[in-house]
């Protein structure tokens, strides 16, 4: 039996990495060649994106590690759509946290940083400014979103997470292509 367990274990370890390693290079080479391509106004709102992902995948990774699935059987017993898949994220909750924080959240922080050195290069030369004044004001500027979005996430996450997984699993409901 334990080792089993740890097969399965290491078996998980090696998904999250494949996993972590192509979600990098896709998120990564789609945000950085769109950057480079925009101007520095909408490359901004990019930025921005990527950071309210971040955001958005660590309130709901919180949410699932806080909630309890009692609810969702009560849903699922009148048909909810979305309820099964918010019950399975909840007793993967583990794994589905692990995903949303760790793997997507840091991704996103991952790339906002090189987002933001594509950036602050493209606002030094276009405006004469120095790049470590430029590079410190925006790392600090996106360090602080990041941070405070997700500190607020936290605590929306404590109070309405049957709210948010529940919608978590009508939208995973909505790529389970195994019913229809």
């Amino acid at each position: 039996m334990k080792k089993e367990k740890k097969q399965k274990r290491d078996n998980w370890l090696w998904q999250v990495f494949i996993i972590s390693f192509v979600a990098a290079i896709i998120f990564g080479l789609v945000a950085n060649n769109l950057v480079v391509k925009l101007n520095p106004i909408l490359a901004s709102i990019v930025l921005l994106i990527i950071i309210f992902i971040g955001i958005l995948f660590d309130l709901v990774g919180m949410s699932v590690a806080s909630c309890d699935e009692t609810p969702f059987h009560a849903m699922a017993s009148k048909k909810q759509k979305g309820a099964k898949h918010a019950i399975n994220l909840v007793k993967n909750s583990s794994r589905v946290s692990n995903i949303c924080n760790d793997v997507i959240g840091d991704i996103c922080g991952i790339i906002s940083g090189s987002i933001g050195t594509l950036l602050s290069i493209n606002i030094s030369s276009l405006l004469n400014i120095d790049i470590i004044v430029v590079s410190l004001v925006l790392s600090a500027l996106i360090a602080s979103l990041t941070i405070g979005g997700k500190a607020i996430g936290k605590k929306i996450a404590s109070k309405k997470c049957v709210s948010i997984i529940y919608r978590a699993g009508v939208v995973v409901s909505l790529f389970d292509f195994k019913k229809k």
